[in-house]
This record gives C-alpha cells, sequence and structure tokens, in this order.
C-alpha cells in the first residue's frame, strides 16, 4: 500500500529532525521530548495530526519508520550510538552539564529509558518463571520491577534537586539528587536480603524447572538489554557526575550478573540434571548484598562531607596560582550541596608591599572566575606576606626546613617575626594531615625541640591546622 506523507509547515520545524520524510515524523515526536519543544503549545502533539492525516495505514508507518531508522542508527552506531542519538534527541543543550535544569533533563531521561526497560523486562520474565516454575526467573523479574521502582526514586530525586534556594535552605535542594542515590544503594541491598531468603527455601525445597527455549530467550534478551542500561546510565552518570544514575548502574550490572547466573543454571541443570536454581540464586544474591554496602558507602560519602577530589582541589589551585601577584594558598575548604552546589574557601598569600586595592581587585576577579566558569562559590582570605625583608625570608625558610625535617607532609604559612632584646617569637601556622602520627600539642612540642637546637633564643608560637582538602603547597 503506497504511503501518504504530509509536509509539516516551516514555522513548525522547531528542531533539526522537524522535516517531512519516511519516518521522520516519528522521529520528530520523539525529539519533542525536549524541554524546548515540550514548552511550545501543541507541538507533542503536531506530529500525531500528521500521522492520521496520513489516511489509512498511518498508525502502522509511523512505527515502521520509526523502527527502520532507529535500527538503522543502531547498526551504524552501535550501541554508544544509540546513547548519543537519544542524548542528542532527548536533552535540549546536552553541553551544559553544569546547567541544573540540563542536568534535570538527563535524569528524566535516564529515569524514563529505566522505567520502560525494566517494566517490559519484568512482565516477559514474570511469565516466563510462572510458566516454567523457576523461582530464579520469578525472583529476577521482581528484581526488574524493583529496579523501576529505583528509576522512580531516581527521577524524583532529580525533580527535586532541581527547586531553586528558599529561605530555609540557602544553599539550595541539590542534595536530594544524593539522597536518590542513597535510595537506590539501600533497595539494592534489600533486594539482596530477600533474594537470600527465596534462594534458601528453594535449596531446602528444591522445585523442578522445566528447559524452554523461549525461557533461553528471554534471558538473553534481558541480559543485552541491561547491559546497554550499565553503559547507558554510566555514561550519563559520569558526564554529569551523578552518584544516582552511577549506582543505577551498578545495579543493572548486577542484573547482567544474576541473569547470566540464572541462565548458567538453568543450562547446567538440564545437561546434567542437577538442580542448581536455588544455589545459583545465592551466589547472585551474596555478590548484590557486596555490591550494595560498596554502593551505600559511596553515595553516603557527599551527604557526610566527604574530601574533595584531588583532581578537583588540583584544578583550583592551579587556577588561584595562574594570577600575577598570587605567592601561595592554604586552607582551602569546599563543601559540597549536590551537584552545582559547590562553596569553597581558601586563603591566597600575596604581597604585603601591594597596594591593597590593586590586591582586593585580584581577588574579586578570582573569585568571579570560579562562579562564572567552575559553578563554585569561592570566598578568599586575603594574607599578606612580607617579600623585601631578607631577614624575614631566610628565617620563613629554614624554619620550612626544620618543620619537614618532621615530615615531609607539613607545611607553615602566615609566618611572622617579633624580635625582642632576650629572645625573638617565630608566629607561624603548620598545616597538618588529618590522620597525622602526633597530636596537635607533640607536634608543637616537636617543633619547639627542632629550633632550640639551633638557636635557644627563639620561641616558637604555633598554631595546628589540619587540612580539609588533599592539598600541598611545596
Amino acid at each position: 500500500m503506497a504511503k501518504t506523507w504530509v509536509s509539516l509547515p516551516k514555522k513548525g520545524r522547531c528542531c533539526q529532525i522537524c522535516r517531512p520524510g519516511p519516518g521522520n515524523a516519528a522521529l520528530w515526536g520523539l525529539s519533542h521530548i525536549k524541554t524546548g519543544c515540550l514548552g511550545r503549545p501543541g507541538h507533542l502533539f503536531w506530529g500525531t495530526w500528521g500521522f492520521k492525516a496520513m489516511g489509512g495505514g498511518s498508525l502502522y508507518s509511523l512505527f515502521y519508520g520509526f523502527a527502520r531508522q532507529s535500527m538503522e542508527y543502531l547498526g551504524n552506531k552501535g550501541v554508544r550510538g544509540l546513547v548519543n542519538f537519544l542524548i542528542k534527541h532527548c536533552v535540549k543543550d546536552a553541553q551544559d552539564v553544569q546547567s541544573p535544569v540540563v542536568r534535570t533533563r538527563y535524569g528524566r531521561l535516564a529515569s524514563l529509558v529505566g522505567i520502560v526497560c525494566n517494566v517490559i523486562l519484568c512482565v516477559s520474565k514474570l511469565a516466563v518463571g510462572t510458566l516454567f516454575g523457576s523461582i530464579a526467573i520469578t525472583a529476577d523479574a521482581i528484581n526488574n520491577l524493583s529496579d523501576a521502582s529505583s528509576n522512580i526514586i531516581t527521577l524524583v530525586g532529580f525533580q527535586l534537586a532541581k527547586k531553586p534556594a528558599d529561605p530555609e535552605h540557602p544553599y539550595g535542594h541539590a542534595r536530594f539528587e544524593y539522597i536518590a542515590g542513597l535510595g537506590v544503594s539501600v533497595m539494592i541491598l534489600l533486594i539482596g536480603v530477600e533474594l537470600v531468603q527465596s534462594s534458601f527455601d528453594k535449596i531446602l525445597h528444591p522445585q523442578a524447572v522445566t528447559f524452554s527455549f523461549v525461557t533461553v530467550f528471554v534471558l538473553v534478551m534481558s541480559i543485552a538489554i541491561k547491559l546497554w542500561m550499565a553503559y547507558f546510565n554510566k555514561t550519563v552518570g559520569k558526564k554529569i557526575d551523578s552518584q544516582a544514575l552511577i549506582a543505577t548502574a551498578a545495579d543493572s550490572r548486577n542484573d547482567v550478573i544474576s541473569t547470566s547466573a540464572v541462565l548458567l543454571s538453568l543450562i547446567l541443570s538440564q545437561l546434567l540434571h542437577v538442580n542448581l536454581d536455588g544455589w545459583m540464586g545465592m551466589l547472585v544474591a551474596l555478590f548484590i548484598l557486596y555490591s550494595g554496602v560498596g554502593l551505600i558507602k559511596s553515595t553516603m560519602d557527599p551527604l557526610l562531607g566527604a574530601s574533595p577530589s584531588e583532581e578537583l582541589v588540583d584544578t583550583i589551585a592551579k587556577k588561584i596560582l595562574s594570577y600575577d601577584g598570587v605567592l601561595g594558598m592554604h586552607d582551602l575548604m569546599v563543601h559540597d550541596y549536590g551537584p552545582g552546589q559547590r562553596f569553597a574557601s581558601v586563603h591566597v598569600e600575596m604581597a604585603a608591599e601591594e597596594d591593597v586595592m590593586k590586591s582586593h581587585d585580584i581577588i574579586d576577579n578570582i573569585e568571579r572566575d570560579f562562579h562564572d566558569n567552575d559553578n563554585i562559590h569561592l570566598v578568599i582570605h586575603f594574607d599578606p606576606i612580607i617579600t623585601r625583608d631578607e631577614r624575614v625570608l631566610n628565617m620563613r625558610e629554614w624554619m620550612k626546613e626544620k618543620v619537614q625535617n618532621i615530615s615531609p607532609e607539613l607545611s607553615i604559612h602566615d609566618f611572622r617575626m617579633v624580635t625582642g632584646p632576650t629572645h625573638t617569637n617565630l608566629i607561624f601556622d603548620v598545616l597538618a594531615p588529618q590522620k597525622f602520627s602526633l597530636t596537635d600539642a607533640q607536634l608543637r612540642e616537636e617543633i619547639q625541640k627542632q629550633v632550640a637546637k639551633e638557636n635557644k633564643r627563639y620561641y616558637t608560637v604555633v598554631t595546628v591546622d589540619h587540612s580539609f582538602a588533599p592539598y600541598h603547597q611545596d
């Protein structure tokens, strides 16, 4: 039957895919998942009007065109191509991953893809498991249903995380995304516990499992889909630095392992005539428990206040030290209130002899640079450093050497000298790691001993700071 395609009005073309041609109408409908298109009245249903105007066989043409172009795209580009295809046509401004709105679009896409895939897998496995009497396949179906619930939690988490700051929560709501990741991790742990119970019961009361090629097909299809979902969620999770999606990717990976184990037990049971259903389910359950505990730890870390990554600290340090007039930095603190909501403070050393207004202008420029380009709210404390007194400079280097003789992990800053008729006070701060071998009192005592060996007229007045970020300045 000949197909009739309707030419769409030029003004209605809101994206590059909005053009007439076989199958394009279906793709056009998919492209309207983008927020920009959904925001235009009637755009989501414009394609439907076009499909109805095609006349007889239009519904078949719709799905045929979409399926044909999707399979061609997947065949040409592979698994990675399908991921890029979805991102390209479903996430507007996909490159602006620092934007809370764009992050929400990514999260919405990943969650909706997960819900659809998991519901399909759940229905397929539940039917096969019930029909052929396999507790392992039925448990796998329930697992997919819980995965769909996890996707809903993730979707809600992303939606709540994009809420703007309010008087009760001046730092925003971005940590909802971390809470969603923790919720997914807890559900993984609960699934493991439930699977241990059902597998133990199956070991004690084994039941015959009917072998069927239909069962094998469903399980192989499930493994293929879950492999793609693991890659998809990990790719998106890394792209937007989302612990929630990385946890979801790990959950999909666990599903691949568990479904593979079910398939293996089914085949071995058929070949060896030994019922391995319960034992294989137990092995899978123990792996899921192990994975769940690890995921809970990784998703709780940002909620508890984990130390910033070395990469982030290195990026901050390099940018600050790249500015003319900056001699050094210390006491960096980074507070993570969710993706895209970082607040930081740092002490920056600048020459005391320079004009204070000039130094203040440089500090303003640094703070603005981080806010505009790195989405970090940075507050800088100005530490004036004497740079033209040779005696102070030499003493500072001498003191630095004595401190690092105790441990190369230590550094000093804010060094001053106060000279009197009978003794000289050396006043400075020492930066030590959080888990240093000496207590603060022991460290101060050891520093004084090192100094007294050289000159008993020197007295040290030391303030011990502890590092909140993995940074050490030579």
